[in-house]
């Protein structure tokens, strides 16, 4: 990590921890990058292989989108789909600057926010969600709630959803699982994000496709000074 002298513009490097890769992107970047990961990814592991992948960036702050609920800034939980010690670690004292920690699915649903009542849903190893109401972001876990014969939402529009219901199953539960939860939410909208968007034959009404990228917008968009409940409706 190269070291930006104070005063000036704030430079980010935002990190997208999934299940199956560590998305990187910094301030000034045209292009990402990627980090396989994995049950073997701990929170140790993840920080030096960002560092050496990172090496020749400048920033001078992170944003980092967590596979989980966020508590005071840290993970309430250890991740499902990863190593472990990420609860109580030290993400600030490790990168050696501020460190912000979101949930992952929040993070790309600030980059997706176009105003109003906007629920999303990251289609991905697991089942991300969050909500952005009028420009007040609030992370959920929808994930783990039972939708029906014992098993959860995730259960049902997950990886493990995918393989078990098979595509054409598995995307019928993608169009009736978001109607359900944008008539419950009342929401606008529904932006479906997430690396297995790109299996949706269509979309279910009422909801459009998100980017991938938009997670490192929104992580972006975490430390702007305009990330406030009035104006992120017009970002």
């Amino acid at each position: 990590m190269k070291k930006v002298q104070t005063g000036k513009s704030p430079k980010v490097l935002v990190i997208d921890v999934g299940g199956t890769n560590i998305k990187l992107l910094a301030t000034g970047q045209k292009d990402s990058r990627k980090i396989a990961s994995g049950p073997s990814m701990t929170a140790s592991r993840m920080v030096r292989e960002v560092k050496n992948c990172a090496k020749d960036w400048i920033f001078d702050r992170v944003s980092l989108g967590y596979p989980g609920p966020i508590i005071n800034g840290h993970p309430l939980r250890e991740p499902h789909n990863l190593g472990g010690g990420w609860m109580k670690f030290n993400f600030r004292e490790a990168f050696g600057c501020p460190v912000k920690v979101i949930n992952d699915a929040a993070m790309q649903a600030l980059g997706s926010y176009k105003g109003g009542r906007m629920l999303f849903l990251g289609l991905g190893t697991g089942l991300g969600s969050a909500m952005i109401v009028d420009g007040i972001l609030e992370p959920m876990e929808l994930a783990h709630l039972t939708y029906k014969k014992g098993k959860t939402y995730e259960d049902y529009l997950g990886l493990r959803g995918l393989k078990w219901l098979g595509k054409k199953k598995w995307r019928r539960q993608v169009a009736r699982i978001t109607e359900k939860l944008k008539a419950a939410l009342e929401a606008d909208y529904v932006v479906l994000g997430g690396g297995n968007i790109k299996k949706l034959k269509k979309l279910p009404p009422g909801t459009r496709l998100g980017n991938n990228q938009n997670a490192f917008l929104g992580g972006f968009r975490m430390w702007a000074d305009c990330q406030t409940a009035s104006s992120l409706k017009n970002v």
